[in-house]
């Protein structure tokens, strides 16, 4: 098979965990922050895991990471 050419958008917002999961940031925390509360703030700092019904959508994004 030939090699796959990785997106290089998505391997730039995403990563794959030790156990095959794939990790991602959240969402809404560059601008606009005046409105939202600390506790909301802070807790869009954290990184979450991709849905299970997206991951292998991303997965094809990102052959070798």
């Amino acid at each position: 098979m030939p090699k796959l050419k990785t997106h290089r958008g998505a391997a730039k917002r995403f990563s794959v965990t030790g156990t095959g999961r794939v990790k991602r940031s959240k969402a809404y925390a560059s601008h606009i922050l005046t409105t939202k509360t600390r506790k909301r703030k802070r807790n869009l700092r954290r990184s979450t895991l991709v849905d299970a019904t997206n991951e292998p959508k991303i997965k094809k994004l990102i052959p070798y990471l």
